[in-house]
């Protein structure tokens, strides 16, 4: 039996990850297994309560927010595990989760990583993921098949091959780390997965969706639905990606492409949604790309 790290990351969500914890108390048959919290600089230090109340489990405490990528890269650097699962605070475990993944792993040797299906907390009959599909290098865009679909089992049959794991759930040999390298921590927030992905991918391995499992997650519980933070992170991290993984055509091809439809088209839905500041950071996103390198440590926004 592999031995399995589970690594989750709070930053100011006690209660939340608390839940996540008890749901895998609930539902968690898998034996050979730790869990791994990290604490991201939350306001509220929980780490020693929580060592008591848990005393089972690894409790970390980062003095700073180091982002997604850079608190989930604690974790893993302390890890025993064979398999790593990678997850959101705000998911809730079901039956069989772990095996249904490890059971994947174990058996397709080029497979490197691999998700379960998601589907939406508040709509627990909703489907959030069941696969990406391969990325437009010209756009930065690709799919998430399924969401939003009531889940009738229609995507049922596509356990294999995706394009991307999901950030929220998303199991890791160990191997593949050692090749692949850890995540991109200059990222900070989103896309810093599909970075991970494409370079796992480079090593040669595949990404697999496994269908007969599921997780269910509570969507943008630490940084809201609409904010400043996530179209910052959202634009900068859309662009970094291309300018790390795209090829040189690939890239210009984007770059105009983004200049000329996806700024103005953006502008337009900050004035209809009633957020016209967020144009100063679209902008700034614009910035940060045109005068630092692909892998910069520097964010240019006020982490706090």
């Amino acid at each position: 039996m592999k031995r399995v790290s589970i690594i989750t990351v709070n930053f100011n969500q006690s209660l939340v990850t608390e839940e996540l914890l008890a749901s895998i108390a609930a539902t968690n048959t898998y034996t050979n297994l730790e869990i791994i919290v990290v604490d991201n600089g939350s306001a509220v230090n929980s780490v020693p309560e929580w060592t008591t109340k848990y005393p089972d489990i690894k409790f970390i405490r980062s003095d700073k927010n180091l982002g997604f990528a850079g608190g989930n890269n604690i974790g893993i650097e302390v890890a025993t595990g064979d398999y790593l699962f990678l997850v959101n605070n705000d998911t809730e475990f079901t039956p069989n989760l772990i095996q249904g993944l490890v059971d994947v792993l174990d058996a397709h040797p080029k497979v490197g990583m691999v998700s379960p299906k998601i589907r939406y907390f508040d709509q627990p009959n909703t489907l959030q993921y069941m696969g990406f599909t391969e990325m437009n290098y010209y756009t930065a865009r690709n799919s998430s098949i399924g969401q939003f679909e009531v889940d009738k089992g229609q995507y049922d049959n596509l356990t294999g091959p995706t394009g991307f794991a999901h950030g929220a759930a998303m199991m890791i040999k160990r191997e593949c780390i050692e090749k692949a390298g850890l995540m991109a921590d200059f990222f900070f927030l989103y896309f810093e997965e599909l970075d991970w992905c494409a370079r796992i991918k480079k090593a040669g391995y595949t990404i697999w969706l496994v269908t007969n499992v599921l997780i269910y997650h509570k969507e943008s519980v630490s940084v809201g639905r609409v904010s400043a933070l996530k179209e910052f992170f959202m634009t900068r991290n859309r662009i970094l990606f291309i300018r790390r993984n795209a090829s040189f055509v690939q890239r210009w091809f984007f770059y105009i492409y983004f200049i000329l439809l996806v700024t103005p088209r953006n502008i337009i839905k900050y004035i209809k949604i009633g957020h016209p500041e967020f144009t100063k950071w679209l902008f700034k996103a614009l910035w940060w790309n045109i005068t630092q390198k692909r892998n910069s440590t520097y964010l240019g926004y006020p982490i706090k």
